[in-house]
């Protein structure tokens, strides 16, 4: 269904013959009607060998109000390119299923290949143009770059997007509104590069929510430093083998007042860390290992600082090596008022459940 429309639109006028009316180039604000196919404007091509980094920018900066629409190809940048906050200068990036966003050999710079809300910051929902963000397309990497970023601005999305070979996939910063991003994040996948700090998504911006996610190749699955975030349907795939295994994270949880809904955490070791005064509510949450190579040590969960956190139906499938360490909760000092409620083991009966909880009184987290 993504871009459906779009297609639809183009199919139909290219019919007509009126495909030129639809893709204006002009760039002049209030004059320019429709879509605008960036490989219209001057300087942008999208051949895989030409940096188009200022050239994107300088279509970005002329046309306020604008969604500008990528073809298949690739688009080299040799530095990011960032679409404004202030909603009176907002524009939407729409791109096709193969059109790849990719960084030159020369890259260097620390931030992403697109930093949405990266210039102009603001802090409004009501102006029109306060909605805007990334559709479609691919973001690559190449094993070196950031992917995508939310800088500034409120109400932001990524969406229908494949973000692949990322240090880090997604940065959300903080947002204008007190550090609030209010941003959305939905249908997108994350492949990162396998390195040891790779990040497929890290959260330290507050009020966003995430929706229908799959992360591989990471050393963190989420990373999430803020609270007021709702998780659904997020599937972290531990595969970063040649970073090593132990210390490896699922959902990294430093924040507080999260909600998580049917996340799967997949081979990490760590499904789910929480931070020293983390209080967040997980339900419907699964932890499974089906390979313990390399392992030492499998956690469902780590607290760091006392357990605090609530976890309904929540399901573990342990591995039972010999000499492996394995636990539903390892606490780091005891004192917490967190809880389990309908927890489950694969194999294992109620009474054995107390011998995964480490360093707590299990009969006042056990419901």
């Amino acid at each position: 269904m993504k871009n459906f429309k779009l297609r639809a639109a183009l199919a139909a006028f290219a019919f007509l013959g009126f495909v030129g009316i639809l893709f204006a180039e002009d760039a002049v604000p209030g004059k320019s009607v429709g879509i605008l196919d960036v490989t219209t404007c001057e300087g942008v091509v999208a051949d895989g060998q030409t940096d188009v980094a200022d050239a994107l920018q300088k279509v970005i900066d002329a046309n306020p109000h604008r969604t500008l629409w990528f073809p298949d190809g690739t688009y080299l940048l040799s530095k990011p390119i960032a679409t404004p906050a202030d909603p009176n200068k907002a524009v939407s990036l729409d791109m096709a299923d193969f059109a790849i966003i990719k960084p030159t050999k020369d890259w260097s710079s620390e931030e992403a290949l697109i930093r949405l809300g990266g210039k102009d910051p603001f802090n409004s929902i009501t102006i029109d143009g306060s909605n805007y963000g990334l559709d479609g397309g691919i973001v690559d990497g190449d094993d070196r770059a950031n992917g995508v970023s939310i800088d500034s601005g409120r109400e932001t999305y990524i969406r229908n997007t494949s973000i692949k070979h990322t240090k880090i996939g997604i940065l959300i910063k903080k947002g204008a509104n007190s550090g609030s991003s209010d941003s959305d994040i939905e249908n997108v996948n994350i492949v990162g590069n396998g390195a040891k700090d790779s990040i497929g998504v890290q959260v330290i911006g507050y009020d966003n929510s995430f929706s229908y996610m799959r992360i591989a190749n990471v050393f963190i699955g989420f990373d999430v430093q803020s609270g007021g975030n709702m998780l659904r349907n997020i599937h972290p795939l531990f595969t970063a083998w040649n970073a090593g295994f132990d210390g490896s994270i699922g959902f990294w949880d430093r924040g507080n007042n999260n909600f998580y809904q049917n996340c799967y955490n997949d081979q990490f070791s760590v499904g789910f860390r929480n931070g020293e005064n983390t209080r967040s509510i997980y339900e419907g949450c699964f932890c499974m290992w089906y390979t313990d190579k390399s392992a030492s040590k499998l956690v469902a969960i780590q607290a760091d600082g006392a357990f605090r956190s609530i976890f309904s139906n929540f399901d573990v499938a342990l591995r039972n090596r010999e000499g492996l360490q394995s636990a539903i909760l390892e606490e780091g000092q005891e004192g917490g008022n967190g809880r389990f409620t309908n927890l489950m083991i694969w194999g294992k009966d109620s009474s054995e459940k107390k011998a995964y909880l480490k360093h707590v009184a299990p009969d006042s987290i056990l419901e």
